[in-house]
């Protein structure tokens, strides 16, 4: 079921590093997002996959995780992902991307999540570094970078309290709490 999914696809942060990641499987979930939906069927997203300990340590570091969890610089080494889906958009086919690479980006989550992975989706990148690091032709523009793993943490979603806070929170076990609003708030009409 869709639903199911849904909840068990979490932003994770933490991964069993030492679990590796096929470039056959990489391409099996980009393929779900060559096969979703694109504005005016442009299909302008490309592509680069990394599965490789000394490639992944390439992008690692430019990359910001966790806004809400003060000091958290990222996963620490052995926690880290085992592979990265950097999603571009090629600008000889379109200027603007519209919401592609979110289409894109859910559609490899969920296939992630049906196949026992988890991941992050990472909008936060200092792009000239990774371009530089990875030598990226600059007719790319970096949109988002999908850090993909097997999940070393447990992530859970709950009602956003009488405070109405919605920042995500690690407690003294490491379990994350992703407050959620209710349903009810949301609709507005």
């Amino acid at each position: 079921m869709i639903r199911d999914l849904i909840l068990k696809n979490r932003s994770y942060r933490r991964f069993y590093q030492e679990v590796d990641i096929k470039r056959e499987t990489l391409r099996e979930l980009v393929d779900l997002a060559r096969l979703s939906g694109s504005a005016r069927n442009a299909q302008p997203l490309k592509y680069i996959l990394s599965y490789q300990p000394q490639r992944n340590s390439l992008i690692f570091p430019h990359l910001a995780w966790a806004g809400y969890l003060k000091g958290c610089s990222g996963p620490c080494e052995g926690e880290r992902p085992s592979a990265y889906i950097i999603i571009l958009g090629d600008t000889e086919i379109r200027r603007s991307f519209g919401c592609d690479h979110g289409v894109a980006a859910q559609s490899i989550m969920l296939g992630a999540t049906e196949k026992g992975l988890g991941g992050c989706i990472i909008a936060s990148i200092e792009k000239e570094g990774l371009r530089k690091a990875l030598e990226i032709p600059p007719r790319y523009e970096i949109l988002l970078v999908l850090a993909l793993g097997q999940p070393k943490e447990t992530v859970v979603i709950e009602a956003v309290g009488d405070s109405g806070d919605i920042k995500y929170w690690r407690d003294s076990k490491g379990v994350h709490h992703v407050p959620k609003r209710p349903l009810d708030d949301i609709i507005i009409g």
